[in-house]
């Protein structure tokens, strides 16, 4: 080969040699960014699984939390429930054992509704038809505001306090009310041959009563 051509060929080939060394920096950069870029992609990916486990642990936790509510929630319901029962329990108990009304202690008694001799409306005559009212307890009875009536409602109301053990008559007639004897201060006879004395309290509740006549067969009681 001749000189010239030694040198072209020279000179072609340091050309080569600097072109190529001119783009390894840039084949470099190139690798290096895209393994940056993969390295960047990578942290996005595990950015987005642990947002996403994240974001699952969140969810269990409000599933936990819904669980443990319903129970709860379950468990005070079921205990109020009991509460209810045991209270309609409680409720059946007492109301099963209540005491019934005590008999009260005043009574009547003897009765006299067919006045002795003529009935000619006199007072005698009409105090001679009586009812007796017998406290048989111990203890005094205040009787104010109770009331004798008969079939016809033909009403008395007394106004006295009857002490234990003792009977009271009330006439028909006029008189002078005592702790043994009171008086209607009627004009007419109240009790008929057939008819029924009822004694309420103050309340108006029924205390006693006695029938004769069509009731009972007999005629004083």
């Amino acid at each position: 080969m001749s000189r010239s051509a030694r040198r072209i060929t020279a000179t072609v080939l340091a050309s080569g040699a600097l072109l190529a060394a001119a783009a390894l920096p840039a084949t470099a950069d190139g690798r290096d960014h895209g393994r940056d870029r993969d390295r960047d992609h990578g942290h996005s990916r595990d950015d987005g699984r642990d947002h996403s486990r994240d974001h699952g642990r969140d969810q269990g936790h409000g599933r936990d939390d819904g669980r443990d509510h319903g129970r709860d929630h379950g468990r005070d319901h079921g205990r109020d429930q009991g509460h209810g029962r045991d209270d309609g329990r409680d409720h059946g108990r007492d109301h099963g054992h209540s005491k019934p009304a005590q008999r009260s202690a005043v009574v009547l008694g003897k009765i006299q509704y067919d006045s002795p001799g003529r009935a000619n409306g006199s007072n005698r005559s009409l105090n001679g038809e009586w009812v007796t009212v017998t406290n048989t307890g111990r203890s005094p009875v205040n009787l104010r505001g109770w009331t004798l009536s008969d079939e016809s409602r033909r009403v008395y109301r007394f106004d006295l306090r009857l002490a234990g053990r003792s009977s009271v008559r009330v006439h028909t007639g006029v008189g002078r009310d005592n702790s043994r004897d009171v008086y209607q201060d009627l004009r007419h006879y109240v009790w008929d041959e057939s008819d029924t004395a009822t004694l309420r309290d103050a309340h108006g509740h029924k205390v006693d009563s006695k029938s004769w006549g069509r009731h009972h067969h007999g005629g004083r009681r």
